[in-house]
């Protein structure tokens, strides 16, 4: 639905970054790394936002920073239009991608359909500030709690093999988010 509505699913995706991650400042290649689209077509998608009002951008030295423009009277509208077209699932990815997860997934009742009031989430990467944000904003968003289990990449790598409560884990139905299990 999000992507029948602008024109590029490119501008789609960059939308849906910058507006998961409010805050944040990304640089275009950067951006482009995240949404492993090509750098031109970002920056192309990236112009179009801020003619419209819905970007704003920073030079810095010979990088171009950018971010959602809070003050845009489209921008709690279409924060809004993102989470509802891409859902809990969706959001999470955007705010994932965000903040350089390596590996994510969501496991327990919710990856098997049922309707509950948790989410489990397991996270391999870096447990940052940005993060715990987001996933409170998306906690609020969606009505959902998020319980999530973050574990650093080197640790993962040694619990995969060895902890049969993470062996269990990964034998359930889960939806990825980033990476392979």
């Amino acid at each position: 639905m999000l992507k029948s509505l602008f024109s590029s699913s490119i501008r789609a995706e960059v939308l849906s970054l910058l507006l998961n991650s409010p805050d944040e400042r990304f640089y275009v290649r950067e951006i482009a790394k995240l949404l492993r689209k090509n750098p031109s077509g970002v920056k192309r998608e990236i112009d179009k936002l801020e003619e419209m009002g819905i970007v704003i951008s920073e030079k810095v030295a010979n990088l171009k920073y950018c971010q959602a423009d809070k003050s845009s009277p489209l921008y709690s509208e279409l924060k809004g239009l993102i989470a509802k077209s891409q859902g809990l699932p969706g959001a999470l990815k955007s705010l994932l991608r965000a903040n350089e997860v390596k590996l994510a997934f969501i496991y327990g009742p919710y990856a098997v359909g049922e309707e509950t009031v948790t989410v489990d989430l397991v996270v391999i990467g870096p447990s940052t500030p940005a993060l715990l944000i987001g996933l409170q904003d998306i906690e609020k968003k969606f009505g959902k709690r998020i319980s999530c289990t973050v574990i650093d990449e080197d640790e993962y790598k040694q619990k995969k093999r060895k902890d049969a409560g993470l062996k269990r884990i990964l034998a359930e139905k889960r939806i990825t988010l980033i990476g392979r299990a």
